[in-house]
């Protein structure tokens, strides 16, 4: 069995549905970006603090964490805080394409490696009601870019390039691949 170092229900769904068996611990990380901090660095250093704390108190067990964020044009797009805020962003990433960043770590016993998959997504052209429509179901306040592409907001998106699952919060292929490294390979029977 192993830990999973995250809240998400999105990850906690994908490993269910490969029939892997974990439990969850909630990391506690402060997710503040970092004066300069770039993208790809910081969601890397979140994925790998999640796993690296979550590994420091259940020694002995192989613990994998992920990070997930949007960017356009070098911006940050994180969970919004609020309606308005998840609007915004809304507004900003329709009818372009944008990046999903997620990063995947694995630790165990001192022992941590990691991946980033980068997934282009394209948005619709969407307007205002669309936005407000969208808004008021309340899917984007715990997402980060505002919109969840495994629900209602696939709506949204007009094309992907990557991986799907990477958009979702964890891109399978690397998890797996993370994981065997650390004793875990994956098998479709168990």
């Amino acid at each position: 069995m192993i830990i999973l170092a995250s809240g998400s229900p999105r990850r906690r769904q994908l490993l269910e549905m490969l029939g892997i068996p974990f439990r969850v611990v909630a990391p506690d990380v402060d997710e503040s970006v970092r004066a300069a901090e770039q993208p790809e660095g910081y969601v890397t250093r979140l994925a790998r603090e999640k796993a690296r704390t979550v590994a420091a108190r259940e020694h002995g067990s192989v613990v994998l964490a992920a990070d997930t964020t949007v960017v356009l044009r070098g911006r940050l797009f994180a969970k919004p805080g609020t309606p308005e805020e998840a609007a915004d962003m809304l507004r900003r990433l329709q009818g372009r394409k944008h990046q999903v960043l997620t990063a995947v770590a694995v630790a165990c016993d001192g022992r941590l490696e990691h991946a980033l998959d980068v997934t282009d997504v394209t948005f619709r052209r969407l307007s205002s009601q669309q936005i407000a429509e969208y808004v008021a179901t309340g899917e984007p306040l715990d997402k980060a870019g505002a919109y969840a592409i495994q629900g209602k907001g696939a709506a949204l998106v007009e094309g992907i390039h990557g991986d799907f699952f990477g958009v979702m919060g964890l891109p399978l292929r690397l998890a797996l691949d993370l994981l065997a490294r650390f004793g875990q390979p994956y098998r479709f029977t168990r």
